[in-house]
């Protein structure tokens, strides 16, 4: 990456002529005029000391830009709305992100894998067990609103750091529910390490946006999300492993403690290297589309009212419906996987792990490859819908392999299914970020995980009551039924792409394109201050 002069290309022009412009009352100042021949005008360019340029209140049909916009941008941006410029640090940045996200959905998960070893510790009932992973479902719901306005109003160093500091103080509760007669600590730690997702689930679409540049996005996204789902994976493969189904509870007491001991050394190590790594923002804005972000951004503009847009947004609240069903679905297949598999095969929970981490790997191979693909291609649209109808397809193909005695279609069906399923999620959030333009991604993504949250916890409980009064091949077909619903609502959705509309307002013209590939083969921002 190469680094440019901030400062601008110095130019002949005279500046009588630009203060003449500026008095001429017939001087328009709109985005898609040319103030000199030489100089293409652009809503988050600042062309000439003198001349102040309003952004244009096309951007987004719900907010008015006001006239100071850019010449006094709000404190929450940048240093230099003029520069285009990504940071070096953005993908070390990702990386811790995604890191301690991993961490806090293994402890989501590491119950639920294991589900009938801790029903037989705790002496307590499977429908016991199972809340200890809908816990996170419902918690989410009522703390979403209050830690997206924390968001907005403290940014995200500090709800990074809340978040992994939560994660890692629930880690180490749970070491004090060691003993049969203690399940109520770590119902506690659990609960904390839930409050942790909070501050976890909705950022991958703000960390996105805020630190990569218009080509980098969807992939950034795709890679924040990776971490969530690989955590997801470990905890189906790790603690088949390392707690054996034994009946000795003092050797069993002994195994819990070294999964539990393993994962509190690591979320304290997560926690310190978000203190060291994680910045608020880059001293840039890295696109076009998020320099116009912050100077659209009031320190006065009201949260209620964002919100309120964001549900007249008939696009959005379709999209946040769809959402909420396949990531919901995901939810209760991954908290009963184990009592299903376990079902039909006995004796298999290692195998029952595996099924599971089968389903997330091949997920974050979908969702790598989707996020590229989107930011190749820009179809939001059509990739979100193609991936949701193969993710009915998988679900109904895994509906109907799951009893016929043979664990290696089990395996492939599982692998397939969750390629769409898994891989649909960082799809919706980036969507929604392009529906939603120029509101807030965290306020965005936190309402699809509501809508996640909401249909998690009425799926896992209806279908754990199916399976358990019906079997697991009704309790298959209700996912299957509201997975055909979602797809047929995601055609409904119209691709109103209004991000990609701000990047290519003022597109670059072909000499700085020349210049930049004559600079660096990398793909760097160049800034835009040179025009």
């Amino acid at each position: 990456m190469v680094n440019e002069d901030p400062n601008p290309v110095e130019r002949d022009d005279n500046p009588a002529q630009e203060s003449a412009l500026q008095k001429d009352p017939s001087f328009s100042a709109a985005p898609s005029v040319s103030v000199h021949p030489s100089v293409s005008v652009h809503p988050s360019v600042s062309v000439h000391p003198n001349v102040s340029i309003q952004p244009s209140t096309s951007a987004h049909p719900s907010s008015s830009a006001q006239p100071s916009g850019l010449t006094h941008p709000s404190s929450s941006g940048p240093e230099d709305l003029g520069v285009i410029k990504v940071s070096r640090r953005r993908w070390l940045v990702v990386l811790v992100f995604s890191c301690y996200s991993m961490c806090n959905a293994f402890q989501w998960i590491q119950y639920g894998s294991i589900n009938n070893i801790f029903m037989n510790f705790y002496g307590v009932s499977t429908f016991a067990i199972d809340w200890l992973s809908m816990c996170y479902m419902l918690t989410y719901i009522p703390l979403l609103l209050p830690v997206a306005w924390l968001l907005e109003k403290f940014g995200l160093r500090t709800i990074a750091l809340t978040g992994s500091a939560l994660n890692c103080l629930g880690a180490w509760v749970k070491l004090g529910s060691l003993q049969p007669h203690l399940f109520p600590v770590t119902v506690v730690g659990q609960v904390i390490c839930s409050v942790a997702q909070v501050f976890i689930l909705g950022m991958p679409s703000r960390i996105a946006s805020v630190w990569f540049g218009a080509d980098e996005v969807s992939t950034a996204c795709s890679v924040a999300v990776f971490g969530n789902q690989l955590g997801i994976a470990i905890g189906f493969l790790v603690p088949p492993v390392l707690v054996p189904n034994i009946k000795d509870q003092e050797k069993l007491a002994y195994h819990i403690s070294i999964m539990f001991y393993i994962i509190g050394g690591v979320a304290t190590l997560l926690f310190i290297l978000v203190v060291i790594v994680f910045k608020e923002k880059p001293k840039h804005a890295p696109s076009r589309a998020q320099s116009l972000s912050y100077a659209l951004s009031s320190p006065d503009a009201s949260y209620l009212s964002s919100i309120v847009r964001l549900f007249k947004n008939l696009n959005f609240v379709l999209l946040v419906i769809t959402y909420g069903l396949n990531a919901g679905a995901f939810y209760a297949l991954s908290t009963l996987l184990n009592r299903m598999v376990i079902s039909h095969f006995p004796g298999e929970e290692v195998n029952a792990g595996r099924i599971g981490l089968t389903i997330v790997i091949a997920g974050m191979l979908g969702a790598m490859l989707s996020g590229i693909w989107l930011d190749k291609s820009k179809t939001y649209k059509e990739t979100t819908l193609v991936v949701y109808i193969m993710t009915l397809v998988g679900m109904v193909i895994y509906t109907f392999t799951l009893n016929l005695g043979h664990l290696w279609i089990v395996f492939v069906t599982a692998g397939v299914m969750g390629f769409f399923m898994t891989g649909y999620l960082p799809l919706g959030f980036e969507f929604a970020a392009e529906l939603t333009y120029p509101e807030s991604e965290g306020v965005s993504s936190g309402l699809l995980n509501v809508s996640a949250q909401v249909f998690g916890i009425i799926f896992t409980i209806s279908q754990g009551q199916i399976i358990d009064n019906y079997g697991t091949l009704p309790g298959n077909i209700f996912l299957c039924v509201f997975l055909t619903l979602g797809a047929a609502l995601t055609a409904f959705i119209r691709a109103d792409l209004r991000r990609q509309k701000a990047n290519k307002e003022t597109p670059e013209t072909k000499v700085q394109e020349e210049e930049e590939s004559n600079i660096s083969k990398a793909p760097t921002i160049m800034s835009e201050a040179h025009l």
